[in-house]
């Protein structure tokens, strides 16, 4: 299908920011948006870029009654050169469509969202900061719009891609961040959305994330719904843990989204002849490794934070301090490795890079 394109005019083009340092997250959006529609029976149909601009739903859209939305996020990064680099992107798409099979929602054809993004940012490449340590983040969505009441799926769909600039996710930037581990919710349980990237599961997550919030946390760090005793994942981040010489994390059973940083964390340390393990590890486990010194680090990834180092970790009232509250050598060392192909600074071995500009 051929992309159609509509620019928006001159005099109505957004100002840029002029300061990158703070630019925040999530906040500010570029002048276009790509869309497309679906019909049962007919398929996805009238790709194209255009203005950026409101969605019009109708009062009974069945996404806001019965919540099918599937999203993803990942950037694009502005080389030293000026070049503009995506990251593992295609691998997001199928993401998004593994999450469309649990909701019951249609594939989006890879090739033709990845075509319609890369015009999207050549459009808009003005709006790719420069600044170190920002990227321009990318948010595919798709969700039903059929007017209907009625626990079914729906038979038609709007996707659409929206693009801002953006700095480090979290405040605390690469300072390490300090987490609460929650006993009394669940994010997911076994046989849920838990390893889709669907709002619901995020809905369920504010309450929690709030009530720590409220005691100084950035992150709740998730236990399984079943025996509340195996760690899954942080609200917005996958989680590993390095006791002794092993680095831990959760296997996908189905209760966790299966992070794309997580999985390039995953080939890297292999590569580096790091022992590594997918397996079940207890809070149990990881706290009696805390006291007794064997926690050597511990960090989030994901495509908002890449790595984040974990400074501490309070579990029923108590704090253990991780690596002397500061980002430990393997964090950084993972965080420089990612970033530095991410911004194509260093030869890419495993075809993840793609320059578009």
């Amino acid at each position: 299908m051929e992309i159609r394109i509509q620019r928006r005019e001159p005099g109505q083009l957004k100002p840029k920011p002029v300061d990158e340092a703070h630019l925040g997250f999530g906040t500010i959006f570029t002048d276009h948006m790509f869309v497309m529609d679906y019909q049962e029976g007919r398929g996805w149909f009238d790709p194209r870029v255009v203005p950026y601009q409101n969605l019009s739903l109708d009062p009974a859209a069945m996404v806001l009654h019965y919540g099918q939305e599937v999203f993803e996020g990942l950037k694009a990064y502005r080389g030293k050169g000026g070049e503009i680099y995506l990251f593992r992107a295609e691998d997001n798409f199928r993401r998004m469509n593994r999450s469309a099979d649990r909701l019951c929602m249609p594939h989006v054809d890879i090739d033709l969202v990845m075509e319609g993004l890369k015009e999207l940012i050549i459009l808009d490449q003005d709006w790719v900061p420069r600044t170190k340590g920002t990227s321009l983040y990318i948010r595919p969505t798709m969700l039903a719009t059929e007017p209907h009441l009625g626990v079914r799926p729906s038979k038609t769909y709007i996707f659409y891609i929206i693009i801002g600039p953006v700095a480090a996710y979290y405040k605390e930037g690469l300072n390490p961040v300090k987490i609460w581990v929650e006993t009394e919710f669940v994010r997911a349980a076994p046989g849920g959305t838990g390893e889709a990237k669907t709002s619901g599961n995020y809905a369920a997550s504010l309450l929690a994330a709030e009530k720590a919030k409220e005691k100084g946390f950035t992150q709740v760090l998730w236990l399984d719904a079943v025996e509340r005793k195996y760690v899954e994942e942080v609200g917005t981040m996958n989680m590993f843990f390095v006791i002794d010489d092993e680095v831990i994390t959760a296997p996908l059973t189905g209760t966790i989204l299966p992070g794309i940083t997580r999985d390039s964390v995953l080939h890297i340390l292999k590569d580096w002849g790091a022992k590594v393990s997918e397996r079940s590890l207890t809070i149990d486990e990881v706290i009696s490794a805390a006291e007794n010194g064997r926690l050597k680090e511990a960090f989030g990834t994901g495509t908002a934070a890449v790595i984040s180092p974990v400074g501490q970790i309070t579990y029923k009232g108590k704090d253990y301090v991780i690596a002397g509250g500061q980002m430990g050598e393997l964090s950084e060392k993972l965080y420089n490795e990612i970033v530095a192909l991410q911004y194509g600074e260093k030869e890419d071995p495993y075809g993840w890079v793609e320059r578009i500009v």
